[in-house]
């Protein structure tokens, strides 16, 4: 996959755990293609390896109580994960030989294919950020329905915080 697609998945899923790890999730999403070139290995070898990234989010779960840990290897994750859909496809464990592929890995990078199952995978986790029951932030925030780099011009309004010329300026920007 290209290394657009990687930032959006990664985000996407990082902002289901926390919105605030949104860009610690892009920093993860983009490593196993960094950390190639700091180490000078050849693409999808070792810092391609679906276990490895399994096991740093369970360690990560485990021990980092404040989550960038796990957002970072989710991202790293969630880049073996997208490129497991690709031809080439990725190494499932270290002492494997074989490749692992999701879906037969049909997926050629820049195809069409690759912005549908990003597409799919942002549509999905946004609509779960949005509809979730769970909340997250202060006590205020989670009765608000509060969301990280959201505004809600709406409720800014009914609080007194802008006038109703400042409500209809802003209305519809939602970032």
């Amino acid at each position: 996959m290209i290394w657009q697609n990687h930032i959006i998945i990664g985000a996407a899923l990082a902002a289901v755990i926390d919105p605030v790890l949104v860009p610690v999730g892009v920093l993860g999403a983009t490593a196993p293609d960094w950390l190639e070139w700091i180490f000078k290995v050849k693409h999808r070898t070792v810092t391609h390896v679906v276990l490895y990234w399994l096991a740093a989010m369970g360690l990560f779960l485990l021990l980092d109580w404040h989550r960038v840990g796990f957002g970072f290897a989710l991202g790293g994750f969630s880049h073996v994960f997208a490129d497991s859909f690709t031809i080439a496809g990725v190494p499932f464990a270290p002492w494997s030989e074989s490749r692992f592929h999701l879906f037969g890995g049909k997926l050629r990078a820049g195809n069409g294919g690759e912005y549908v199952v990003t597409g799919l995978v942002a549509a999905l986790c946004f609509g779960f950020v949005l509809y979730s029951p769970v909340k997250i932030g202060t006590a205020a925030e989670k009765e608000n329905g509060f969301i990280p780099f959201f505004y809600n011009w709406k409720k800014f309004y009914e609080d007194g915080l802008i006038d109703g010329a400042e409500w209809k300026k802003n209305r519809f920007n939602f970032f």
